[in-house]
């Protein structure tokens, strides 16, 4: 099913008595596939406003992702969180959309410096499991109220409205940035390396490692953005503070350190390979540590080590529960982000959170038609 419209979507939910599986572009699957409808927002599509001096930008929820991305550009803009591309690592066909994004959350390597899909959201419509229409927050920065609905809704996977608006803060793009790169470092120094630099003053937007980078071997990346001369004084700065983790090569090539950080955006070394790919949410002290606990698996480091993304061989004895496990003894979490799905993709929750979900949802789907293959898993 694919309404052309928001009030058509309505009548549609209203009348429906069976469970329905809500997607936008169809790029990130999460959870089991369900042998139920598919309920799509690919039809309710189109920017509504944008306004760059305000920057605001209001679109419709099956707005294609490169259709915003298009308009920002042409007037030197962004969404600063960096939303990944998930269909090179899930193997996935359709569009990604703006309302798949904001329903998933989905944010990238910059959070870090600027925050989360969720930080940049304004205001939502949605329809709820009752068909009816609700309007929280605003569509620019001075009218913005009822902030927590808002964020609720984002990460929500389609849980708990069907999303056909959104309303997004959006920044400008840097006029420079300067990449800082090292081979060689194991994962323990390469962490250690990321901190400092993220605990310095210098404003880093990306630090990363790969245990293979480009060439096979292991690469740590820090990302600086800005005017000019800031990105050549930090850069020099930074080597300082770094140097006995040894000599950092400083790119300064526009066009080669964007096909870098979308490298590691979309997790490109782990397209195209064999094996369930994890995402792990941890403390960065703690990552090469968990990481080690695991044999025969391949890692990328994000966010500092605060987000791994791990690669488990098909051949691994591996089990999902001594992932989960390990995470949970350090204060974590994973998520199966691609592979067997019998062992659900989200981390189960504890019965305390999983009835205060079950209580939202109650509120805003009580016939339980949204996305039932989640239920106890996200709001």
């Amino acid at each position: 099913m694919t309404p052309k419209n928001e009030a058509e979507l309505a009548k549609i939910i209203a009348k429906a008595d069976t469970p329905l599986r809500i997607q936008g572009g169809g790029t990130r699957p999460i959870g089991a596939p369900l042998n139920c409808p598919c309920l799509t927002t690919t039809g309710i599509s189109g920017i509504e406003l944008y306004e760059p001096g305000a920057l605001t930008l209001v679109a419709k929820a099956g707005t294609p992702l490169a259709e915003i991305e298009t308009a920002l550009d042409a007037e030197g803009q962004r969404l600063a969180f960096e939303p990944m591309d998930h269909r090179g690592l899930l193997n996935t066909k359709g569009t990604p959309t703006i309302g798949g994004v904001v329903a998933a959350n989905v944010s990238g390597p910059r959070r870090i410096q600027a925050g989360a899909c969720r930080d940049f959201l304004l205001g939502v419509r949605f329809v709820d499991g009752q068909g009816r229409i609700i309007k929280n927050g605003g569509r620019v920065m001075k009218n913005v109220t009822g902030y927590d609905l808002v964020k609720l809704m984002a990460g929500s996977f389609g849980t708990l409205g069907v999303l056909t608006e959104v309303s997004l803060k959006v920044l400008p793009k840097s006029r420079s940035t300067g990449v800082l790169l090292l081979e060689g470092l194991s994962d323990e120094q390469a962490v250690k390396a990321l901190s400092r630099a993220l605990g310095s003053p210098y404003e880093i937007t990306g630090a990363a490692h790969l245990q293979k980078g480009v060439d096979g071997d292991p690469v740590t990346m820090i990302r600086l953005e800005g005017f000019e001369n800031s990105v050549a004084y930090r850069a020099a700065k930074l080597q300082e503070v770094l140097s006995e983790f040894g000599k950092f090569t400083v790119e300064n090539d526009q066009n080669r350190t964007t096909a870098g950080w979308q490298w590691v955006r979309d997790v490109v070394p782990f397209h195209n390979r064999d094996g369930d790919v994890w995402r792990l949410s941890v403390k960065p002290s703690d990552a090469p540590e968990i990481v080690n606990n695991f044999s025969g698996v391949e890692a990328i480091y994000d966010w500092g080590g605060g987000l791994i993304w791990l690669l488990v061989p098909g051949n691994s004895e591996l089990a999902a529960s001594e992932i989960r496990q390990a995470v949970a003894t350090k204060g974590g979490h994973a998520t199966l982000v691609r592979g067997g799905y019998s062992v659900g993709a989200f981390t189960p929750l504890a019965p305390a959170v999983a009835g205060l979900h079950r209580g939202l949802r109650q509120q805003f789907d009580p016939k339980g038609l949204f996305n039932p293959g989640l239920m106890g898993q996200v709001a």
